[in-house]
């Protein structure tokens, strides 16, 4: 009996609202507007540092809000309801100017339990991650001890577009470089292989590294070195980046990183369940409690800016190689070698070829440069992201280039989900609702992608499809009429090749859905889709807007 107490107690005791962990009073923001996040292409959790006293994060879900407030990552928040990784919400709070980090994560616990009625606690579970162990003959040369440590990503030969490959901008660690180190450019050879050059390494800090070097995809938790090599060594790898695009089309080019560590290392990466501290969600509210009177007073929406406070647009170098695109916070806009029609996809916030029309031949191989800053209206100026940049770049676009534009609908080839004979698994209804990408599992053919559900309606997997494939570019409509909720996993691949093939062009006539196989093996969605799931994509003409572009001249104003 004296055990059950005990056990009672502390079970009770590793139970807490989201603000009770402090016996003085607890930290509260001064004011703050919860609400659900609008629709938005983008639905990704956005924040920012403190600005004005101003506290923001936008498009969250409460896992996102849990990782914020608690400092867990999104995989070891367990539990709660199912919509826990699919509604989205908006905070917005005023902040004491003393506040520091620490104490906004309290603040954001306080909200969580006021205006969600949050109830938490933490656990220890088992969770799989990889441990680094030696094979039979180490293929490893000891270090001298007087190179720099570190892993470095290195040029190959044959990388670049002319070789097939591809350059990437990256900074931080997983350019080999620390947290806020300049950019540097990591180049793709064959295959889409990245090589990192290893020296003066200790096996400790190479396992500690590797899930942050690029293209490692080895999961959220920590690897664990197990070797038993002491001292310090030098070494070269090197594996393909599972990325989908023009790269690894040749199977013959394409190395997983396990085969990597054991062909080129003599090494292995063996799964393990490793007990580690998780945070279990014990209840909490769908909808936020309403915002208390007079919230809107001391937090009054800023409008965002329409226009650019100065911009700078100039042709870009003729003999640049790639582009790219930057966001900044506080405002400010920074494109490199930009073509036009990218830049028409920023300012009408689109991923689709088709939702922009009339577009003059040279918008594909003008290229520009723009260095451009959003006005400051005192430190509330709100942080800036993709939606907030796309009316000033509308405005620019107007003033700089004379565009002119409307916007109608049109007659578009678009792709509805219906049923064959469903293969899938019925949900429990209690569990957790979610569809994300998993890593591809060792062996498969370059570019394969793996799609899972869990506890889904037919209509959020539809809403998922669009962009999954260089088809899928309009919303895909739910025509099931399959109810309840469903667990799957969809397999397949995204091979540049094959979707040259089956994408771009004329659509073909409603109905067709394109069947090119991958010919090293994989199977496109539309194959996967019947033969794994029983389901079918099938192409029809929808009513869709279209923004047509009436004027746009090749050569700018002036600065």
């Amino acid at each position: 009996m004296r055990r059950a107490i005990l056990g009672t107690i502390l079970a009770t005791c590793a139970v807490w609202p989201a603000f009770s962990q402090s016996t003085d009073a607890p930290s509260k923001f001064e004011a703050a507007d919860v609400h659900g996040s609008a629709k938005t292409q983008n639905p990704f959790v956005q924040t920012g540092p403190v600005h004005g006293g101003r506290y923001e994060i936008k498009y969250a879900t409460m896992v996102d809000l849990i990782r914020l407030a608690y400092g867990f990552d999104n995989d070891k928040v367990l539990g709660g309801p199912s919509w826990l990784e699919m509604d989205r919400f908006d905070v917005r709070a005023k902040v004491p100017a003393d506040s520091t980090p620490d104490t906004q994560k309290l603040m954001l616990q306080s909200l969580l339990s006021e205006r969600f009625k949050l109830v938490v606690h933490k656990e220890t579970k088992p969770l799989p991650t990889y441990a680094l162990v030696a094979g039979k003959k180490p293929q490893l040369k000891p270090a001298e001890g007087t190179e720099d440590s570190g892993c470095k990503p290195q040029v190959q030969s044959g990388g670049g577009p002319e070789g097939g490959g591809m350059r990437i901008m990256m900074a931080g660690p997983v350019a080999g470089g620390a947290e806020g180190s300049a950019p540097v450019t990591i180049t793709l050879g064959p295959g889409g292989t990245v090589q990192y050059a290893c020296r003066n390494m200790t096996m400790e800090a190479f396992a500690s590294g590797l899930r942050s070097m690029f293209g490692a995809s080895l999961g959220p938790n920590p690897i664990i070195e197990d070797t038993g090599l002491k001292g310090r060594w030098n070494f070269d790898v090197r594996w393909s980046v599972q990325m989908f695009g023009p790269i690894g089309n040749n199977q013959g080019d394409h190395i997983t990183i396990f085969e990597a560590m054991e062909k080129q290392l003599g090494l292995k990466l063996e799964e393990r369940q490793v007990p580690t501290p998780v945070m279990v969600v014990d209840s909490v509210h769908q909808k936020p409690s309403e915002n208390p009177p007079g919230t809107l007073d001391v937090l009054p929406v800023i409008p965002a800016p329409t226009e650019f406070e100065v911009a700078s647009v100039k042709p870009a170098d003729p003999g640049g190689r790639g582009f790219r695109t930057q966001i900044q916070t506080g405002g400010r806009v920074n494109f490199q070698g930009v073509p036009v029609r990218l830049i028409l996809f920023q300012a009408f916030n689109v991923n689709n070829t088709e939702q922009i029309a009339g577009l003059p031949a040279w918008a594909d191989t003008e290229r520009f440069d723009i260095v451009a800053k959003a006005p400051s209206e005192g430190a509330a100026t709100p942080p800036m992201d993709r939606e907030a940049v796309g009316p000033m770049l509308r405005s620019l676009l107007a003033d700089r280039f004379k565009m002119t534009y409307h916007t109608e609908d049109r007659q578009v080839s678009a792709y509805s989900l219906v049923a064959g004979k469903p293969k899938m698994k019925k949900a429990d209804p209690a569990g957790r609702t979610f569809c994300k990408n998993l890593p591809a599992p060792p062996g498969v053919p370059p570019g394969t992608r793996v799609f899972t559900c869990q506890n889904a309606t037919m209509a959020q997997f539809a809403e998922r499809l669009q962009y999954m494939a260089p088809d899928l570019t309009w919303p895909v409509a739910d025509a099931t009429g399959l109810e309840g909720s469903w667990d799957f996993t969809l397999t397949f691949s995204m091979n540049f090749g094959m979707a040259m093939r089956v994408g771009g062009g004329d659509a073909g006539p409603a109905g067709a859905a394109p069947a090119a196989s991958d010919p090293n093996g994989g199977l496109t969605i539309f194959e996967a889709m019947e033969k794994q799931l029983g389901l079918k994509l099938e192409k029809q003409k929808r009513s869709m807007p279209v923004f047509v572009i009436d004027h746009l001249e090749q050569k700018p104003t002036d600065n």
